[in-house]
């Protein structure tokens, strides 16, 4: 068609739609999509959905590309508490507030991410919850557009927010400021696609420097319309109302975290502040000022005389209000406590977290797990019941010689029956069935050893093999008399029933009662026992690795512990102790590769998360010590909330109780009297007073629960419960520093415990002393005290301890120990009768052998024989291998008149290594005693048969 007959065609814009192009980066070649059409300037055309169909020719970005590559997502929501200045309009026009935040793209660009669309908002409402973000760029946009479709703000509570202003003493400020003050809103997001340089790069940039500034500002007129004022000379424009934030964006390095939000001060703006925050020397508001000014200077075609007639004007209005805007903004947001919320999202985490079986997978391959034993009896069992078997061939061999030999021929004395073994014997040894028998009996006697008694390695010291032989010649000769009884009793189960067999609750008691007095030798012996008989239970194997870990043998400890993971691979106690041992050695990999294990288990560990946390400290780790410390703080904060619901509802049910049961006086006192109707209040005052008694031993109780402990306070707990002393010292250096100022009872109250374990004696008792004056009446502490007196040997001063212990409304936590010590005192000082209670009470709510003979002994000394036969004999029923017990029966046998079981008894006190001098001495003189008396009460008779 010619040109002169080409007819200009007229358009008109119908509607718009927004497509998203993302998918495109996610590896998509092709994809459709139905985006709703909305009318342009307000039409009310009534236009429905557009499907759009992309598609391109092959995929934008290789797989390797999208998997090294991340997606950024930057929402600034809204501005609280603002300034004064803020509310006062400088023109016709509304002002303009901008926020702007420079962010890496690539390798070596980085891109400014500036939100110019923020709306001044009145106050007294909050912000509608799940309100809907809004795109960038709106003023290309129609105002249907403006919404990113299912994209929602995310409210959350002040307490997990990840910004600044979340404190308690905060948050009333906070609730002021969102909902009657004027605010500016954006709720707008920005999206970045970060190459793999660029991911990198944002890691390493948090790295060196973890605070971004985040600034802001309050003009006339967009960047891009102020840039028209400015002189082309300019080099350092001004910016008016110019503040900034500093984002800590540090816990996008913790491993698993894809998004931070939180509140974040905005303070005056400040090269000096930006240089050592942020490491960073430009501000992005000027650099955007500048590359706009440089836009229009390029742009600009006009002469220089209307250049220079607009000169005059500044950013927003006038010179004078250019200064003067300067000199506000250096302390307007401080007077004010301005603060913006921003949200920062990433599509992947910058550190990944190593998942649950992953760590399983780590922690297996360092210690493998045991394999499970077929069902039937374990190898201990089967070694005894192997024994028995040799011993029934044994007993049938010789029975078949016998006969071969008497035949059915009876002895009739003692003197033919010893001839009669002596002829046994002599034909079983020149027939060679007795060498055929110790032969055969060897393979049961090793397998005993072996899988029994657990001893597999050679004895170095002659003193040690000796008492070995006589402890393995005395068990099988037990287990030959049980074999016996198998084969020639009718009745042998119900006898090998009524046979003393101490339960796994009671070993353990006896274990740890033996590892309080400092028995090593027997308390080794029960934990021993309990992992013979549970071998697939790793709570005992984790106790007797405790016990190694009181005598400082680390090596053994690890052992156990290690054995306690094999046995069961999530148990979290060991795990942790194993993360500590690995500390102590200095594996430091395997350390975390164990806590970060205990972590992942449930009940998640408050415990766990702190070592974890030291662990990364001692390492100059300190974002993931901070990670770690915060999830620790997080899970104190909800088992605290649990606790303290928990201890409301007890509280509630025991009133619940008391009304109850005044109600029936109550309405027996109504039915006398009407007139009790008319004051409630004395009614409610006269119930109080008897039930208030029991409402004080529930209010003891708070304190234990400590709801203002620290993270740090629970783990020395942990860590002096298993005699960590070197982890211990680290915790109680941290938990010092937690303190605002002094130290609290519980920080001094486990200083106490730790010096005690060490020995430091004088200067526990001075952290005690301390500890006491915060809270005269802790029982837990006056025990402490008194066990430091003990172990100086200042048993006055140790017995006030334990008594004010054991007095006070709510007892220690471990009394069992208490009233062993206490006891003990009394029979020193010879306090028998209160002895006797003491020991009595300890009998009444743990008995034990040692409290049945503190019991015994004091009877003895009160002359109460009987009743000290009793407890002595009950002591002996629970360990029949203490020598004192043997030793106090054989006194009272011998005062008795039972001069045959006073031997006896004596030499098993003897053959028990009886360490007491003084009850050898006491027996012996009481002997020649008795032996005297008997001589005199001879004289005494003859002379009178001579008269």
């Amino acid at each position: 068609m010619p040109e002169d007959k080409k007819v200009k065609v007229r358009t008109s814009v119908l509607g718009q739609a927004v497509v998203d192009l993302l998918p495109l980066l996610q590896g998509q070649c092709s994809f459709l999509s139905t985006v709703p059409l909305n009318p342009v300037n307000n039409s009310t055309a009534k236009l429905t959905s557009l499907d759009v169909c992309v598609s391109v020719s092959e995929p934008v970005l290789s797989e390797a590309q999208i998997t090294a590559s991340n997606l950024l997502r930057v929402t600034v929501e809204t501005a609280y508490s603002l300034p004064e200045a803020w509310l006062q309009q400088t023109g016709p026009a509304p002002s303009v507030y901008t926020v702007a935040l420079e962010v890496p793209l690539t390798a070596e660009q980085n891109q400014a991410l500036v939100f110019s669309e923020g709306s001044l908002k009145e106050g007294g409402l909050r912000e509608e919850q799940g309100r809907q973000k809004k795109r960038p760029h709106q003023a290309l946009l129609a105002p249907s557009n403006h919404f990113l479709p299912g994209v929602y703000v995310q409210k959350e509570s002040i307490e997990i927010e990840d910004g600044e202003l979340t404190g308690i003493e905060d948050s009333e400020f906070r609730n002021e400021a969102e909902t009657m003050k004027t605010r500016v809103s954006w709720d707008t997001e920005m999206c970045c696609f970060l190459d793999a340089g660029g991911t990198t790069r944002l890691r390493q940039k948090i790295i060196e420097s973890r605070l971004w500034p985040l600034e802001i500002m309050r003009s006339s007129a967009p960047l891009a319309k102020m840039a028209e004022t400015k002189l082309p000379d300019e080099e350092n424009p001004e910016i008016p109302f110019h503040g900034v934030a500093f984002v800590d964006l540090g816990r996008l390095l913790y491993p698993g975290v894809r998004r931070i939000r939180g509140a974040y001060s905005i303070q005056p703006f400040s090269e000096a502040e930006l240089r050592n925050k942020a490491k960073q020397s430009v501000s992005v508001l000027k650099e955007q000022a500048k590359a706009a000014a440089n836009l229009v200077k390029a742009r600009a075609s006009s002469s220089a005389s209307s250049y220079k007639a607009r000169a005059g004007k500044n950013l927003d209005g006038g010179n004078k209000g250019a200064k003067d805007s300067k000199e506000q903004a250096k302390k307007m947001y401080l007077e004010a406590r301005t603060y913006i919320v921003i949200e920062v999202a990433l599509d992947k985490p910058l550190v990944p977290k190593t998942s649950t079986e992953e760590l399983a997978r780590r922690v297996k391959a360092l210690i493998p797990p045991r394999p499970l034993l077929p069902v039937g009896p374990s190898r201990a069992e089967r070694a005894v019941l192997g024994f028995h078997r040799q011993v029934g061939n044994v007993v049938s061999h010789v029975s078949d010689q016998y006969n071969e030999l008497f035949g059915a021929t009876q002895p009739s004395d003692a003197c033919s029956r010893e001839k009669m073994m002596v002829q046994l014997m002599g034909s079983l040894n020149v027939s060679g069935r007795y060498f055929a028998f110790k032969e055969q009996m060897k393979p049961a006697v090793v397998r005993i050893v072996r899988d029994r008694m657990q001893r597999t390695e050679a004895f170095t010291d002659p003193q040690e093999l000796r008492a070995f032989v006589s402890k393995l010649y005395v068990y099988l000769v037990d287990e030959m008399k049980n074999a016996l009884n198998k084969l020639y009793s009718d009745d042998v189960d119900d006898d090998s029933q009524d046979e003393i067999q101490l339960s796994s609750s009671q070993l353990r008691h006896f274990a740890r009662e033996a590892q309080l007095t400092g028995d090593f030798q027997h308390a080794a012996h029960y934990f021993q026992e309990l992992v013979v008989r549970h071998p697939y239970e790793a709570s005992y194997k984790f106790d007797w690795g405790r016990l190694f870990m009181q005598k400082g043998d680390y090596m053994k400890a690890k052992e156990c512990f290690y054995e306690a993971v094999s046995v069961q691979q999530a148990h979290q106690p060991s795990l942790m102790m194993c993360g500590v041992l690995a500390a102590m050695f200095e594996k430091f990999d395997e350390a975390k590769t164990f806590l970060e294990r205990a972590t992942s288990i449930d009940p998640p560990s408050v415990v766990a998360w702190t070592l974890l946390g030291l662990i990364h400290e001692s390492q100059n780790e300190s974002i993931l010590a901070e990670w770690a410390f915060l999830e620790a703080r997080r899970l104190l904060r909800v088992n605290e909330a649990k606790k303290q619901t928990q201890r409301e509802g007890e509280n509630k049910d025991k009133e619940g109780q008391k009304e109850k049961q005044k109600d029936k006086p109550e309405e027996a006192k109504m039915e006398k009297s009407p007139d009790a109707e008319q004051d409630p209040e004395c009614g409610n005052q006269a119930s109080i007073g008897p039930g208030q008694p029991s409402a004080q031993g529930v209010i003891p109780s708070i304190p234990r629960a400590k709801p203002s402990s620290t993270i740090y306070t629970e783990t020395v707990q942990f860590l002096l419960h298993n005699f960590a002393l070197q982890m211990v010292e680290r915790a109680l250096s941290q938990e010092l520093l937690c303190l605002d100022g002094g130290h609290s009872f519980s920080y001094l109250l486990h200083l106490a415990q730790w010096q005690l374990l060490r020995a430091d004696y004088c200067s526990a008792i001075a952290s005690l002393r301390e500890a006491l004056f915060y809270r005269e009446q802790e029982a837990d502490a006056w025990a402490l005290n008194g066990h430091c007196h003990y172990l100086r040997g200042a048993f006055t001063n140790a017995q006030e301890s334990y008594e004010r212990s054991l007095n006070s409304l709510q007892q220690p936590s471990d009394s069992h120990i208490v009233l062993l010590r206490l006891g003990s005192i009394c029979l020193q000082q010879g306090k028998l009768e209160q002895a006797k209670v003491v020991f009595l009470q300890a009998c009444e709510q743990s008995p034990s052998c040692l409290t049945w003979l503190g019991l015994g002994t004091a009877c003895y000394r009160l002359e109460e024989l009987l009743v000290a036969e009793d407890a002595l004999t009950e002591a002996n029923r629970l360990n029949n291998q203490n020598s004192e017990v043997w030793a106090y029966l054989s006194l009272i046998c011998l005062k008795a008149g039972k001069q045959e079981e006073a031997e006896q008894c004596c030499k098993y006190a003897a053959r028990f290594n009886l360490q007491n001098e003084s009850l050898l001495k006491e027996f012996s003189d009481l002997k020649d005693q008795l032996r005297f008396s008997h001589l005199e009460s001879c004289f005494s008779a003859s002379s009178e048969a001579g008269v």
